[in-house]
């Protein structure tokens, strides 16, 4: 646990995966201490979480869950029966938990949406492989206490900042952010598009970086690396570089339709293992739809019955 502000410290948990480690957070409140995401549900995320909670003054009265994704939700039950506090996660957040990690044919499905965007078998099948691999170290809480965009948690505001999650919610107080993967410090956060996601993920992040723009934090404390100590600035590098995937994805389009398991070859590269292949295909999406609500591309289905099973990309004609 390490002390960054008044009333603030950030609890470091380890990730077998990159980046290898994951920031959560303890927040002094009124009545003891709210937490700030769990966490990955490594066999020893109870003894680490005892350890760390040894240094609070006072008891964990809330926790508060930032988005839905393993990283930062594995070990919420845990903590939850660890500390006996109230969960707190944001509807649309809670309501896409439950679909990925309640849904045992979720693997399946996301599999399916894979194969209509041209990826092979080979790629997805270690998908469902690694699916049930992960299923064992996420324990989210299927009933939290809902919050919503606008409301004030513990003295501290829920800011909406869609894009990485639909329904991800930073933290403001007094120009501090709780940012979780809104903003990093040196890497991009990753913004795909997923089944039962909302259509154009980055024109959301997009407004999201503009909107810590104008809300104008002092300090941005993420999920992963550094304090950022220019928010403002870090969205605007973000933005412009988004713009420039942007023009790049346009330039690789052309009259004949391309997948976008094709098109994350130019825009990513060769040489990824099948999981990084399947995030790349999900940001190159992004991208691509992004295109079309702009209307620099164009989407193309092919359907069987109701069925939409392939979907490809030209240049806007």
């Amino acid at each position: 646990m390490q002390a960054l502000s008044d009333g603030v410290w950030r609890v470091t948990m380890p990730l077998p995966m990159r980046p290898g480690h994951v920031h959560c957070y303890a927040l002094a409140v009124e009545d003891g201490t709210l937490l700030v995401d769990t966490g990955l549900g490594l066999p020893d995320t109870v003894e680490r979480w005892e350890e760390e909670l040894r240094l609070l003054d006072g008891p964990v009265t809330g926790i508060f869950l930032t988005h839905f994704h393993p990283d930062h939700l594995g070990a919420a039950s845990r903590l939850r029966d660890l500390t006996g506090a109230v969960v707190a996660q944001g509807s649309l957040d809670a309501e896409q938990a439950r679909l990925v990690w309640a849904d045992p044919e979720w693997p399946q499905v996301l599999a399916r949406w894979f194969h209509t965007h041209g990826v092979p078998e080979l790629i997805t099948d270690e998908l469902i492989e690694q699916g049930l691999l992960y299923r064992s170290l996420i324990d989210p809480v299927t009933d939290p206490k809902l919050v919503e965009e606008g409301e004030n948690l513990h003295g501290w505001e829920l800011v909406a900042a869609p894009g990485h999650a639909d329904g991800q919610l930073t933290m403001l107080r007094d120009g501090v952010m709780i940012a979780a993967d809104h903003l990093l410090d040196r890497i991009t956060p990753t913004v795909g598009l997923w089944p039962a996601s909302r259509p154009d993920p980055l024109g959301d992040y997009l407004g999201a970086l503009q909107r810590t723009i104008d809300l104008a934090p002092t300090i941005a404390y993420a999920g992963h690396g550094e304090p950022i100590l220019d928010p403002p600035a870090r969205a605007r590098e973000l933005i412009a570089h988004h713009d420039e995937r942007l023009r790049f994805t346009a330039r690789t389009l052309g009259p004949e339709p391309q997948t976008g398991y094709q098109v994350s070859y130019p825009l990513f590269g060769a040489d990824l293992k099948p999981a990084a292949r399947r995030f790349a295909v999900a940001e190159t999406l992004s991208h691509l739809e992004r295109l079309v609500c702009e209307g620099r591309a164009q989407r193309h289905e092919e359907t069987r019955g109701e069925d939409v099973v392939a979907v490809s990309y030209t240049a806007a004609q």
